[in-house]
């Protein structure tokens, strides 16, 4: 790859937060209450180090080797986990949450799939290259020498296995270990800036993900499919609206979970983009919804299979 791809190119669609569209996508995240509060603090901590100095400052004065231990941790967040349960949807709408709670304006770049490259020697290191030169680059514009902030900046890299996989794999071209390196290098090159940014990675396959990466991550996240008390919490909305009791709640609650055939429920999004759709489109347009009906569709639906990773 002989020129330096362009922004447009490396990203998809930018997006600034406060967003109101992200805030109502991140609301209809159910369940999943603990992961947002505990990703919006290390991002919050990751891109604007002023909010721990005021709050040490306040509470614990003169505890400056506690704050100094974690604000030199790596500006990188790794949500690892299940198919569907979240993962994605979560890294694409968390930086509303954050841009509130630091009370600053947020930059995603969701690195692009289509710019992983088609395997031309070099393409995948200046790809990556290219990634941390524009996320540096805009961090260092909002970085402030005392104060907060004046914005954060979030780089996304989605399937982030496909990218950062170990070098200790066999198979692994040495161009491939290449773009592992790069991708090092830009996460100690933020941290080593302490600039106002962080990175997210999301993967089905945590394990695939080289140990210096891994090694490098202020936090792994680990997402799994819904329990029967999340399940309750996404379901239990949209049923009752339909007319449904609390009873018949119970039951689709118990008929989305694990059961003698197999040993795993429905995913999040098994939930919310299969089940509810389905159970809408059966009964348009001539009829209303009965509870014994969508509970017959429920038990059609066969739940995305789990993601099997392979332990190296």
């Amino acid at each position: 790859m002989n020129t330096k791809p362009t922004i447009d190119e490396l990203f998809e669609q930018r997006i600034t937060y406060p967003d109101f569209d992200a805030r109502d996508r991140l609301a209809r995240l159910v369940g999943l209450d603990e992961k947002i509060g505990s990703l919006s603090k290390i991002l919050g901590l990751l891109v604007n180090s002023n909010g721990l100095v005021n709050w040490a400052n306040k509470y614990h004065s003169g505890a400056d080797q506690i704050v100094n231990m974690i604000l030199r941790r790596p500006p990188l967040v790794v949500l690892a986990g299940d198919v569907g349960s979240g993962k994605s949807e979560l890294a694409e709408t968390i930086g509303d949450a954050v841009a509130h709670q630091e009370d600053i304006e947020i930059t995603l770049l969701p690195l692009s799939l289509s710019s992983r490259g088609q395997g031309r020697v070099g393409e995948m290191t200046q790809l990556v290259s290219s990634a941390f030169e524009y996320t540096v680059a805009e961090a260092e514009k909002l970085k402030s020498t005392s104060g907060p902030a004046r914005g954060g900046v979030i780089l996304l890299v989605d399937e982030a296995d496909a990218l950062a996989q170990s070098r200790e794999a066999a198979q692994m071209h040495h161009e491939d270990r290449a773009g592992v390196n790069a991708f090092i290098r830009g996460i100690d090159r933020i941290a080593n800036g302490h600039l106002p940014a962080a990175v997210i990675m999301c993967t089905n396959r945590v394990n695939a993900l080289d140990p210096a990466i891994k090694r490098r991550a202020a936090e792994i996240l680990t997402f799994s499919r819904p329990d029967e008390n999340q399940r309750n919490a996404v379901l239990n909305g949209p049923l009752i609206q339909l007319g449904f009791q609390q009873e018949h709640v119970k039951h689709f609650v118990k008929a989305t979970g694990p059961n003698g055939q197999r040993k795993y429920g429905f995913t999040f999004s098994d939930l919310t983009q299969r089940l509810i759709p389905a159970i809408v489109l059966d009964a348009y347009p001539n009829n209303a919804i009965s509870p014994k009906r969508a509970l017959e569709v429920t038990n059609q639906i066969i739940p995305t299979s789990p993601f099997n990773e392979e332990v190296a």
